[in-house]
């Protein structure tokens, strides 16, 4: 029961550190909304250096049989806290062996979390601004010939 319970709650907290916070609806006009663009566009370019990943403790054993891992009782060496990151396709591990190249590593994945929140509301925005915004008018200028097909063949159908 309680391991359940456990499980739920902590992946409850990974989704919330993962959740996006909706835009502000400051205004739904088409100014305001470019306005808040402006200004998630401004906090984008002040992110500082960020990298994807995440920090994992592992603990090993040696294989030693004289050493003290090799006992049942015996959690191990360790934890060694590594940088587990993708790229082109692989999973790529980085060691982390002292406690200034874990608090760097922790501030460069929490601006990374930062730049994913910032984009995601950069990109609802867009969106917004997109479906606002009026089309221009080509009457001034006639179809061509594969435009006319083209919406010949539409209407046809």
């Amino acid at each position: 029961m309680w391991g359940v319970a456990f499980f739920c709650a902590s992946f409850l907290n990974v989704y919330n550190t993962l959740r996006v916070e909706e835009v502000s609806p400051m205004s739904e006009t088409l100014p305001g909304l470019e306005a808040q663009r402006s200004k998630v566009l401004r906090q984008i370019t002040e992110l500082g250096d960020l990298r994807p990943g995440s920090i994992t403790g592992t603990i090993r054993r040696c294989g030693k049989p004289t050493c003290h891992c090799a006992r049942a009782s015996d959690p191990g060496h360790g934890p060694n806290l590594r940088l587990t990151f993708k790229t082109e396709g692989k999973t790529v591990t980085e060691a982390l062996p002292t406690p200034s190249a874990v608090h760097k590593a922790e501030r460069e994945i929490e601006e990374f979390r930062k730049f994913q929140k910032l984009s995601h509301s950069f990109v609802q925005l867009s969106e917004k601004i997109c479906r606002l915004r009026p089309g221009e008018e080509d009457s001034a200028q006639p179809l061509t010939p594969q435009e006319k097909k083209r919406r010949m063949r539409s209407i046809g159908k």
